[in-house]
């Protein structure tokens, strides 16, 4: 017995050591890793613009811009200074001429840099080149970096408008200055608000920023986006609340998930097409739904690929890819790979996210381009 508690105490022991190590090496960064941004295996930059705002603490910086349609991704880093490979302690000590800022990658033809602009003055004090809210240093000031005379020239519009509003009483000090290296910060700085929650929420509770921004924009500072494509507007939250049932709003603006089993369209087999509850955009078809027996309405492919949006989704100590629809922003479910021929997928859709439109009536609620597909 003795010997069997001496292997459990060391496996312990081993075990508590690993995870400090863990810890440890998580909040450093060599050289080797901290380089500045390259390719993200998940898309190809190249493909996409980048615009670079520093508004403080980047945890702060990251959700606003994280969810809207059209960007693909944003990261925490430093840039501004001349520092090569700097750590979070180095620019936060000052002297290296970082600050902290995101580099959002998105997708020009579903966002503007105008539209990211109106999201970013809603999320800090131009007025303050002290630092943002709690945060004080040189390391937490604003900047707008610009990325081509466009992006410069659009820039200087911008804060001239907010200026001219009269919505602060003090000059706007936030510079924009040219883009330089962009230094990715450590992992454990990435994406923090989803990752840490809890800390986060304690975070900004405590840091004055939401008391501030809250005071300043009122309903306004939640930027409402209009898709510049289609024509569509997104409804206000209030009116979301209004239109849709407390589940279905659970579901497509909070991200949640209805039971299996005990959803309407789970079983439904009926000739049709489904659409976006908020929007009503095309998303799936009967033809390719098929009973995947997990309780929630399946389908091999979407109706119109242009209006589903393919995210990263790294809640629950997991990663999935998170579907959304392209102009309402709706989250509609998850895609997986375990699905049948001859696609392989499974689009696996909360149908709360969704409106049935039976093939009799694609006419007469204006779908009739896809009438044909029930011909046979």
């Amino acid at each position: 017995m003795k010997t069997k508690k001496m292997v459990i105490l060391l496996l312990v022991f081993l075990l508590v050591l690993g995870s400090i190590y863990t810890l440890s090496a998580s909040r450093e960064k060599t050289e080797e890793d901290q380089e500045p941004i390259g390719e993200n295996p998940v898309y190809n930059r190249d493909d996409y613009a980048v615009a670079t705002f520093a508004g403080g603490c980047f945890w702060c910086m990251e959700p606003p811009f994280r969810k809207l349609n059209g960007v693909i991704d944003v990261i925490s880093g430093y840039t501004g200074g001349d520092t090569e490979n700097p750590t979070y302690e180095q620019v936060t000590a000052g002297g290296t001429g970082h600050i902290e800022a995101v580099e959002i990658i998105y997708d020009e033809k579903r966002i503007s840099y105008e539209s990211l602009l109106e999201v970013y003055w809603r999320q800090v004090n131009p007025t303050d080149d002290g630092g943002q809210f709690v945060d004080r240093g040189y390391s937490y000031t604003s900047a707008i970096f610009y990325h081509d005379e466009v992006q410069k020239e659009l820039a200087e519009i911008s804060k001239e408008a907010l200026e001219a509003s009269g919505r602060f009483d003090e000059p706007l000090v936030t510079p924009i200055r040219e883009a330089k290296t962009f230094y990715r910060a450590e992992e454990y700085h990435q994406n923090y608000a989803e990752k840490n929650p809890l800390r986060y929420n304690f975070y900004t509770r405590n840091s004055g920023r939401d008391e501030f921004l809250d005071g300043v924009w009122g309903e306004e500072r939640e930027y409402v986006i209009p898709n510049e494509t289609s024509g569509f507007v997104k409804p206000s939250d209030e009116e979301l609340r209004e239109m849709l049932t407390p589940l279905q709003y659970r579901v497509t603006q909070e991200d949640g998930t209805e039971p299996p089993f005990n959803n309407e369209y789970w079983d439904n087999y009926e000739d049709g097409i489904y659409v976006d509850i908020v929007s009503g955009e095309p998303l799936f078809s009967s033809q390719d739904m098929y009973d995947s027996k997990t309780g929630w309405p399946s389908f091999t492919r979407p109706l119109v690929e242009e209006n589903i949006v393919e995210r990263e989704d790294r809640k629950f100590l997991m990663v999935r890819t998170e579907v959304r629809s392209l102009h309402a922003d709706s989250h509609l479910g998850h895609v997986f790979d375990d699905g049948p021929e001859p696609t392989g997928l499974r689009y696996c859709m909360n149908s709360a996210a969704l409106r049935f439109i039976p093939k009799d009536q694609l006419s007469l609620e204006g779908y009739e381009e896809f009438e044909s597909l029930f011909d046979n």
